[in-house]
């Protein structure tokens, strides 16, 4: 037996999303997500959910599959409900989003450019950001821990992205995904001389690792860490492999003040899937 299921699906930097009108119960979303996601069906890296906002400020409320928090995802619900109110090329809107993974509201601008949209979205501040030594793997491992109420990003400066300290990311966010009883790991390789990151994302409930192409909130935790360390305000371009995010964060007596990420979102496709129910 199939179920039909109501999707859109979007291109934030290459970070491959699917948004699905919500109209059946929460308990199924893992189910929907994992199956609409695959190969074999819509595919995409990562799943949301649109549902009413509870505060009515909101124009919508983004469920992540995962319960996590996701800044491409925002943006490209933030692009969806522009695109709907019909917003011309070079007009820009204003959107808040309720968003799971945070208790703050997210604010989304979007301007039409002529094939996709061009957006900002701020982001949830960091709870806390902290360097630490760690012992793993047989050896000292130098990070920065950038804590949130719902997920953890892990950044690691590093030399080159090569297959040794990639395997050593994907075991150390399984461990942790195992250790820390949270909704999201991102362990963030970032390459210092040339701004460029390598986002590994790890979502335990859905059992889901994938190395992103373009990542949103790990473009977010690297511009907090960054703000954080140089004690003041930054403006950077970080490079992906699906292309360019940019971050905006200041910071001022080691707290962070304010934070928001820009890119690009293209709607690829709107329509039905059948997935086995």
């Amino acid at each position: 037996m199939k179920q039909e299921i109501d999707f859109i699906k979007f291109n934030p930097t290459q970070n491959m999303t699917i948004l699905v009108k919500a109209n059946y119960p929460v308990e199924e979303y893992k189910h929907v997500a994992s199956k609409i996601m695959s190969y074999d069906s819509v595919h995409a890296e990562q799943v949301g959910f649109i549902e009413k906002p509870i505060n009515n400020k909101a124009a919508a409320h983004l469920q992540m599959a995962g319960g996590e928090f996701c800044g491409n995802a925002c943006m490209a619900l933030a692009a969806f409900i522009a695109f709907e109110k019909g917003l011309k090329q070079n007009e820009m809107t204003e959107v808040l989003l309720e968003v799971s993974g945070t208790d703050q509201l997210i604010m989304g601008q979007v301007k039409r450019n002529i094939d996709e949209y061009y957006c900002q979205v701020t982001m949830p501040i960091p709870k806390k950001i902290e360097q630490k030594i760690i012992k793993y793997d047989g050896s000292d491992l130098n990070i920065i821990i950038v804590r949130y109420k719902g997920f953890i990003h892990i950044v690691i400066e590093v030399e080159e992205f090569d297959k040794s300290i990639r395997e050593k990311a994907e075991s150390l966010a399984k461990l942790l995904g195992v250790t820390l009883g949270t909704n999201l790991i991102g362990i963030l390789l970032y390459k210092t001389k040339s701004d460029e990151l390598a986002p590994l994302i790890y979502v335990p409930h859905l059992d889901s690792l994938i190395w992103e192409r373009g990542c949103g909130s790990g473009t977010a935790s690297l511009g907090a860490y960054l703000a954080w360390k140089n004690k003041g305000e930054i403006v950077a371009k970080i490079r992906q492999p699906g292309g360019i995010i940019n971050v905006i964060a200041s910071c001022y007596d080691e707290e962070l003040e304010s934070l928001k990420i820009e890119g690009s979102v293209g709607i690829v496709a709107q329509g039905k899937a059948f997935i086995d129910v």
